[in-house]
């Protein structure tokens, strides 16, 4: 099948009380060992790109690397969408470049400058047939070009959220609600340890999910900063010449129970990264010799496949959903 829009699959995630996952990619090997999870699971995928990854990758070679996973898996149903979208011409370009989707990330300013700017992306992205992510509230950490101190963050304030859907009419919201962006989203003063002596992140706050729910019945939710930062993956790249002491990701009990709420969506991107980082040290510490990407890279596709499947039967929800 083409590429599709995420209305089908946030109308049955809504109903069926499950996420579709959100991966961003930025070379083959990511792209493939997406979506061989997702064919071998029959999960439906949205592929993001963001804008650090058109300027690292270039815009024409990720859509068809996208293109390409669409002929190899075409039973699966495959969204490509713009992640963090900093402003109409980033959004109209994907749009015109074959995307299906954008995110319109004006959540930094005034309500008022962003109900502006999502609205001018809104009526392009409608009359070319493409559905628009907004953000009302602002996510702390670092991705990409996306860069905000933990002081600047904020909560999505539930009373703004039902003005904004309609002066906008976007088609899904991301919220604030304690998520935070990269693999060091939380630093040790703001956790406790468990009985293992694992820093546990605070917890995510239900209850503007839920309020938000309350005023936007049947409305998908979205989830960035979603990332759960996998210990092992952590202590492979420590082992073998990392430094990455207090990296902290997100629960993954607490991802599920808002894949089983009104959340359609959720972003996971770092974990993805340290997957392929990890396994690439291990390797290189194994056979100091080896020099052909193919040789390491494989390994790295493959772990990022099992990881993805884990996600998708897991956490998501989302396989046997095709």
């Amino acid at each position: 099948m083409p590429l599709v829009t995420s209305t089908e699959m946030f109308k049955k995630a809504y109903d069926g009380g499950y996420a579709i996952g959100a991966f961003n990619v930025n070379n083959m090997e990511i792209v493939q060992g997406i979506t061989e999870a997702c064919a071998e699971v029959n999960s439906p995928v949205i592929l993001q790109v963001s804008k650090g990854a058109r300027a690292y990758a270039n815009h024409t070679y990720l859509v068809k690397l996208v293109e390409a996973a669409v002929i190899e898996n075409p039973n699966i149903p495959i969204v490509l969408h713009l992640d963090h979208g900093p402003d109409f011409e980033t959004c109209k370009s994907c749009i015109d470049g074959g995307f299906t989707s954008v995110m319109i990330d004006a959540s930094g300013e005034s309500f008022e400058e962003n109900v502006r700017v999502t609205r001018q992306v809104v009526e392009y992205a409608h009359a070319h047939g493409v559905v628009v992510e907004a953000e009302l509230g602002t996510l702390a950490g670092v991705e990409d070009d996306v860069k905000v101190k933990a002081e600047d963050s904020s909560y999505t304030r539930p009373e703004d959220v039902q003005e904004f859907v309609e002066r906008t009419g976007c088609d899904s919201l991301a919220i604030a609600i304690g998520t935070s962006h990269g693999a060091y989203k939380f630093t040790p003063a703001q956790c406790t340890r468990n009985e293992k002596g694992i820093l546990v992140p605070p917890p995510l706050r239900f209850d503007i999910l839920e309020e938000v729910s309350r005023r936007l019945p049947g409305f998908p939710i979205v989830l960035h900063g979603s990332s759960s930062v996998p210990q092992d993956y952590v202590k492979m790249i420590n082992e073998n010449g990392g430094k990455m002491p207090d990296a902290v990701g997100i629960p993954e009990e607490q991802l599920r129970k808002a894949a089983s709420m009104s959340v359609c969506k959720i972003n996971i991107d770092s974990d993805l990264r340290l997957a392929m980082t990890g396994t690439i040290r291990k390797y290189f510490s194994e056979h100091p010799d080896h020099f052909d990407p193919r040789q390491y890279l494989k390994p790295a596709r493959s772990n990022i496949k099992e990881l993805v499947k884990h996600k998708l039967i897991d956490v998501l929800g989302s396989n046997d959903k095709i």
